[in-house]
Protein backbone atom coordinates (compact mmCIF):
# COMPACT_ATOMS: atom_id res chain seq x y z
CA UNK A 1 0.00 0.00 0.00
CA UNK A 2 1.24 3.17 -0.63
CA UNK A 3 1.02 6.21 1.31
CA UNK A 4 2.54 9.29 1.18
CA UNK A 5 2.63 12.37 4.06
CA UNK A 6 2.85 16.23 2.73
CA UNK A 7 4.50 18.73 5.10
CA UNK A 8 6.16 22.15 4.99
CA UNK A 9 3.36 24.07 3.68
CA UNK A 10 2.65 27.49 5.55
CA UNK A 11 2.16 31.25 4.86
CA UNK A 12 4.24 32.99 3.55
CA UNK A 13 5.00 36.59 1.97
CA UNK A 14 5.73 37.21 -1.84
CA UNK A 15 9.36 36.48 -2.91
CA UNK A 16 9.73 34.28 0.14
CA UNK A 17 10.82 30.59 0.03
CA UNK A 18 9.47 27.11 1.52
CA UNK A 19 10.68 23.46 1.32
CA UNK A 20 8.24 21.03 1.23
CA UNK A 21 8.28 17.19 2.15
CA UNK A 22 7.37 14.39 0.92
CA UNK A 23 7.51 10.92 3.07
CA UNK A 24 6.77 7.33 1.57
CA UNK A 25 6.19 4.67 3.29
CA UNK A 26 7.53 1.05 1.96
CA UNK A 27 9.49 -0.03 -0.03
CA UNK A 28 7.81 1.08 -3.45
CA UNK A 29 9.64 5.07 -3.27
CA UNK A 30 12.82 3.81 -4.62
CA UNK A 31 11.27 2.17 -7.96
CA UNK A 32 8.37 4.94 -8.94
CA UNK A 33 8.70 8.30 -10.78
CA UNK A 34 7.41 11.08 -8.12
CA UNK A 35 5.63 13.93 -8.48
CA UNK A 36 4.48 17.68 -7.03
CA UNK A 37 0.72 18.51 -8.02
CA UNK A 38 -1.29 21.63 -7.03
CA UNK A 39 -4.63 22.69 -6.40
CA UNK A 40 -5.43 26.43 -6.60
CA UNK A 41 -8.40 27.36 -5.53
CA UNK A 42 -11.45 26.81 -8.35
CA UNK A 43 -8.79 25.28 -10.31
CA UNK A 44 -8.09 21.54 -11.62
CA UNK A 45 -4.94 19.82 -9.95
CA UNK A 46 -1.71 20.12 -11.99
CA UNK A 47 1.43 19.03 -12.05
CA UNK A 48 4.00 21.30 -10.84
CA UNK A 49 7.39 18.70 -11.01
CA UNK A 50 8.26 15.50 -11.39
CA UNK A 51 11.51 13.20 -10.68
CA UNK A 52 12.52 9.95 -12.14
CA UNK A 53 13.61 6.86 -9.73
CA UNK A 54 17.35 7.56 -10.45
CA UNK A 55 16.92 11.39 -9.67
CA UNK A 56 16.40 13.04 -13.19
CA UNK A 57 14.18 16.16 -12.54
CA UNK A 58 11.68 18.51 -14.62
CA UNK A 59 9.70 21.39 -13.81
CA UNK A 60 6.94 22.66 -15.46
CA UNK A 61 7.65 26.16 -17.23
CA UNK A 62 5.42 28.68 -14.25
CA UNK A 63 7.97 27.12 -11.89
CA UNK A 64 11.26 26.79 -14.01
CA UNK A 65 14.30 28.75 -11.63
CA UNK A 66 12.07 28.95 -8.83
CA UNK A 67 11.17 25.18 -7.95
CA UNK A 68 13.38 22.39 -7.36
CA UNK A 69 11.84 18.71 -7.04
CA UNK A 70 14.88 16.63 -5.35
CA UNK A 71 14.78 13.15 -3.60
CA UNK A 72 16.49 11.00 -0.54
CA UNK A 73 15.83 7.06 -1.71
CA UNK A 74 17.80 6.20 1.75
CA UNK A 75 15.27 8.17 3.35
CA UNK A 76 12.20 7.72 1.14
CA UNK A 77 11.67 11.33 1.18
CA UNK A 78 11.08 13.88 -1.56
CA UNK A 79 11.19 17.51 -1.83
CA UNK A 80 10.14 20.49 -3.58
CA UNK A 81 12.46 24.05 -2.58
CA UNK A 82 10.44 26.74 -3.58
CA UNK A 83 11.72 30.15 -4.43
CA UNK A 84 10.62 33.77 -5.31
CA UNK A 85 7.00 32.53 -4.41
CA UNK A 86 4.32 34.47 -6.09
CA UNK A 87 0.70 35.01 -4.92
CA UNK A 88 -0.20 32.32 -8.24
CA UNK A 89 1.64 29.84 -6.52
CA UNK A 90 -1.03 29.71 -3.61
CA UNK A 91 -2.34 26.30 -3.70
CA UNK A 92 -2.83 22.84 -2.32
CA UNK A 93 0.26 20.86 -2.35
CA UNK A 94 0.67 17.11 -3.18
CA UNK A 95 2.87 14.45 -3.89
CA UNK A 96 2.09 11.39 -5.83
CA UNK A 97 3.69 8.82 -8.45
CA UNK A 98 4.37 10.28 -11.50
CA UNK A 99 1.51 9.09 -13.48
CA UNK A 100 -0.59 9.69 -10.58
CA UNK A 101 -2.21 6.53 -8.63
CA UNK A 102 -5.43 7.53 -7.28
CA UNK A 103 -5.13 5.41 -4.20
CA UNK A 104 -1.87 7.22 -3.31
CA UNK A 105 -3.50 11.18 -2.92
CA UNK A 106 -2.91 12.13 0.83
CA UNK A 107 -4.33 15.42 2.29
CA UNK A 108 -1.51 17.62 0.53
CA UNK A 109 -0.23 20.41 2.43
CA UNK A 110 -1.44 24.65 2.19
CA UNK A 111 1.03 26.97 0.70
CA UNK A 112 -0.57 30.43 1.21
CA UNK A 113 1.38 33.58 -0.41
CA UNK A 114 0.33 36.59 0.70
CA UNK A 115 1.28 40.02 1.81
Amino acid sequence: QVQLVESGGGLVQPGGSLRLSCAASGSFFKVYNMGWYRQAPGKERELVARITSGGSPNVTSSVKGRFTISRDNDKNTMYLQMNRLTIEDTAVYYCNTYPPLRAAWGQGTQVTVSS
